[in-house]
């Protein structure tokens, strides 16, 4: 599908719907957890409905209203699990990989066209370390892994923090302790995000900051209740929106007490001159005369896109560094908003682990989504500031985290509409 945007003047008020992190975790944990949890305000979308279908392959449970009620497995997938379709959702692929770790059969992995792009090695790797044995051509999807991990000794590449992730949630359910190094962590609040949900499980770990692990063995998840909480990352399409078309709108339903590395983006968007108020009911945000700066965004790779659209629109030069992850998402976002932002007139410079953004004045055109969720959105973004017509391809993407997104954004005032062809 695509999406055609017209220049826009945003106002009034905007809930973010949940989030996609937060949701996957909590899906794949009732999943092995121990009797009946309740997950209150989940995110449904086409990267949580891939966890959902893992976790029933796994052999739990689920029964979907406007909550979910998860019935887990009690600790390890059931014998009836032969593959699981990770769709586009590298975050199920990942957690659910070191899960299927666990069991004494082999268990197939792959997905879309997207995922068989995205690098397995380092967290199959670690798997192999702690007893895991893999089948794969290219340490991509498809593989098959078969377990039973049992602990000891790993060391795990954080080029994406959910190899990591995976660990920590699959290493409490082997028999013996395990011992995690880590090299080179990105993406820090992910992991600080884990961390949350296995000490709220009353999961025992030691730590020596985010490089080193000792987890014992033995342990198990047991049923909980929680609300999932508003995603930071679809926040930003909304923000960064409202702060290069001037406009004052109100965000609701964030809670910036949580662990989600993209808080930092109002902080990043009232840096280069949108004026943040923290209100009771939420985030109210007025743009409007941006200005460029450098910003280190290992803490927030999923932001990139849209902030370069927003660099092309803020006096001098706007500088997106140390992301070198973002080459390694559903595509590479540092090589294809170029690519897209450059024909819109957009001026750019690639870097090998960032962007360099000058002032641009942008036109409307034909543009390619990458069937990637973020891209497309961030490209919507665009479109409102640019002159004449911007389509943008692929645009069922959205999907994937923000199935929302179009109704919610029009509500605000952006012109946008989706056509079939």
């Amino acid at each position: 599908m695509r999406l055609k945007i017209n220049k826009s003047t945003l106002q009034g008020e905007i809930r973010i719907p949940a989030s996609k992190s937060h949701t996957i975790r909590a899906v794949a944990l009732a999943g092995i957890a121990e009797g009946k949890s309740v997950l209150e305000n989940p995110l449904f979308s086409a990267d949580t409905i891939s966890c959902i279908k893992g976790i029933q392959e796994f052999g739990a449970e689920v029964v979907q209203g406007d909550t979910l009620v998860i019935k887990g497995t009690g600790g390890l997938p059931k014998p009836a699990c032969k593959k699981i379709d990770a769709g586009n959702s590298g975050t199920s692929l990942r957690i659910l990989t070191g899960l299927a770790a666990l069991a004494d059969f082999p268990v197939m992995f792959d997905g879309d066209s997207s995922i068989r792009q995205r690098p397995m090695t380092p967290l199959l790797t670690a798997l192999e370390n702690l007893g895991a044995t893999i089948r794969s051509a290219d340490g991509r999807c498809p593989f098959t892994i078969r377990g039973p991990i049992r602990g000891g000794k790993t060391t795990v590449d954080g080029i994406s923090s959910q190899f990591l992730t995976s660990l920590l949630l699959a290493c409490p359910l082997c028999t013996r302790d395990t011992e995690i190094i880590v090299e080179n962590l990105h993406e820090k609040p992910y992991v600080e995000m884990t961390l949350d949900w296995l000490k709220k499980l009353s999961i025992s770990f030691e730590q020596n900051g985010l490089d080193w692990f000792r987890i014992p063995g033995g342990q198990k998840y047991l049923a909980f209740e929680r609300s999932i909480p508003a995603d930071f990352s679809s926040a930003t399409f909304a923000a960064c929106a409202a702060a290069i078309t001037g406009s004052e709108i109100l965000i609701k339903g964030l809670d910036f007490s949580d662990h989600q590395g993209d808080k930092e983006i109002f902080t990043f968007l009232g840096d280069m001159g949108a004026q943040i108020k923290h209100v009771r009911e939420g985030v109210i945000l007025k743009g409007g005369n941006l200005r460029g700066i450098d910003i280190d965004m290992n803490n927030t790779p999923d932001a990139l896109p849209a902030f370069a659209v927003a660099g092309c629109f803020a006096e001098g030069t706007t500088r997106l560094l140390n992301v070198a992850q973002a080459r390694f998402k559903e595509c590479d976002r540092i090589s294809a908003i170029t690519t897209e932002l450059t024909k819109m007139g957009g001026k750019l410079e690639e870097l090998r682990d960032g962007l360099v953004i000058h002032q641009s004045v942008l036109k409307g055109c034909e543009l390619h989504g990458y069937h990637d969720h973020r891209m497309v959105m961030a490209l919507s973004v665009a479109g409102m500031m640019a002159e004449g017509d911007t389509i943008v391809d692929t645009a069922e993407s959205i999907r994937i985290t923000y199935p929302g997104y179009l109704e919610d954004m029009k509500a605000i005032g952006a012109r946008m509409e989706m056509a079939d062809n």
